[in-house]
């Protein structure tokens, strides 16, 4: 069984690209820093770690994440291999995004999207209460 779940913080935006062809596909690209369990002269070790999302998970992470997020994901492990200009062997182990998840406080939501004056946090569109039957 091949399957990757890790929580950490994004350490920059997230890169969309989209693939040639008549129905281009949206791919994204972006990498977490994801704390060890051990320590190392008080500190925690990091890893970074490559991560690659398709389609509607891409365009859902660009649209939303952003560099110092928490977020959590859940995929799996793929190697790659090439032969470079130079000759040689050249390998990238990244993550295959399958689900991806907001972690983040409550404060780190609010700091990007901070509530009305009523304390409500704002969804996207303003909803005009004219409209509403009661």
């Amino acid at each position: 069984m091949n399957k990757v779940e890790l929580l950490g913080r994004l350490v920059r935006d997230p890169e969309v690209r989209y693939s040639q062809g008549a129905n281009p596909l949206a791919i994204c690209r972006f990498t977490l820093a994801v704390s060890r369990r051990t320590k190392k002269n008080g500190q925690y070790e990091v890893d970074y770690i490559n991560c690659t999302s398709f389609g509607k998970s891409a365009q859902f992470a660009e649209k939303y994440f952003k560099k110092g997020q928490m977020v959590a994901v859940v995929g799996r492990i793929q190697v790659s291999s090439w032969d470079g200009d130079d000759g040689k062997k050249h390998w990238k182990t990244e993550v295959v995004i399958e689900e991806q998840f907001f972690t983040g406080s409550k404060a780190e939501k609010s700091e990007q999207n901070p509530p009305a004056d009523d304390g409500f946090y704002p969804i996207g569109e303003e909803v005009d209460d004219s409209d509403l039957p009661f």
